[in-house]
């Protein structure tokens, strides 16, 4: 039974976001929000530029239709299931107002740096307050131990620092078409499976339904991208994978599944310490990227890449989670 639920799940999602494409693209176009390209990034990409953007309010319609159908028919909604939304739809605000900031405004650096963390510090904070209120554990399991540490109201600032780090990281990799969709899918994925194992089927529910939503959008965003999920996708996936950990129990294991959100950020902090401490770059551009672009690799081989190496990444969280 619960293999037909993940796949009508699934396909929902997807169905939801490809039915809204041809309807929102052209919308988008209208309203001339399209997309502002740095300058100082890869020449190739200035053709880009004038691109839909904000095209992740499509995936959040569609994660959050999917979730609320596919769980009140099969699986009763929890408090997991509200923080889930909570947080993916609160992201996705502060991402919404960013490109609004960018393509409405004008403003090619949307909001502030300091207004986005902020943004991203009072959501993190809320869900913690929910969170504590009720009673869910706050130990975070080291991996291939039996080997727990318990933070207490320290993990306010694990949930923060999860939070923030991953939106942001998340952020940092969408800057090639397809490639968060793509990496997204995957690590949804994965964490799909490890909810499953747990019996914890409305997390599992949420993350098939992000699947099925990302899987749509990137019929329009693989290469050559029609539309752009802007920060309104990408900091929405980015705070919903960290919930999914934390709800999960597996806040470490995500480091591993979403081992190229983590390396593309590791990317863009050791170039900026190299120019900053020695006048050097290690890498072309950063995030990793934009690296392989200037090497010579095409957009499309760095994407298919950067999945490949996703879809390792996702196994080995799942095997040292579930056989080892």
């Amino acid at each position: 039974m619960w293999e037909q639920v993940i796949f009508f799940t699934i396909l929902l999602g997807f169905l939801i976001t490809v039915l809204l494409s041809p309807v929102f693209i052209p919308f988008l176009r209208r309203l001339k929000f399209g997309q502002s390209i740095r300058e100082e990034g890869p020449k190739s990409h200035q053709k880009k530029s004038g691109t839909p953007t904000m095209g992740g309010i499509m995936i959040l319609l569609s994660i959050v239709i999917t979730t609320l159908v596919m769980t009140s028919k099969y699986a009763e909604p929890t408090v997991k299931t509200y923080l889930l939304l909570l947080v993916t739809l609160g992201f996705g605000l502060l991402g919404f107002l960013d490109d609004f900031i960018k393509v409405v405004m004008k403003r090619n650096l949307g909001l502030t740096s300091k207004q986005k963390l902020l943004g991203q510090i009072i959501i993190s904070v809320v869900f913690y307050f929910i969170f504590k209120q009720n009673d869910f554990s706050t130990e975070v399991s080291i991996p291939l131990t039996d080997y727990s540490i318990d933070l207490g109201f320290g993990y306010v600032f694990f949930i923060i620092f999860w939070l923030v780090g991953f939106s942001n990281a998340v952020n940092l990799t969408d800057g090639l078409d397809g490639l968060v969709s793509g990496t997204a899918a995957i690590a949804f994925g994965a964490f799909a499976v490890l909810a499953w194992n747990q019996s914890q089927f409305e997390l599992s529910i949420f993350s098939v339904a992000v699947v099925g939503a990302v899987l749509g959008f990137l019929v329009f965003n693989a290469h050559p991208a029609k539309v752009f999920m802007g920060d309104t996708g990408s900091l929405a996936l980015g705070g919903a994978i960290a919930t999914i950990a934390i709800l999960t129990k597996l806040e470490i294991i995500l480091i591993i599944i979403g081992g190229v959100f983590v390396i593309e950020t590791l990317s863009v902090i050791l170039q900026v310490i190299s120019f900053k401490t020695t006048g050097k770059r290690i890498f072309r551009m950063s995030p990793l990227h934009h690296h392989y672009e200037l090497v010579g690799w095409s957009e499309w081989r760095v994407v298919v890449t950067f999945w490949s190496v996703g879809i390792l990444f996702a196994v080995l969280g799942i095997y040292i989670e579930v056989w080892l």
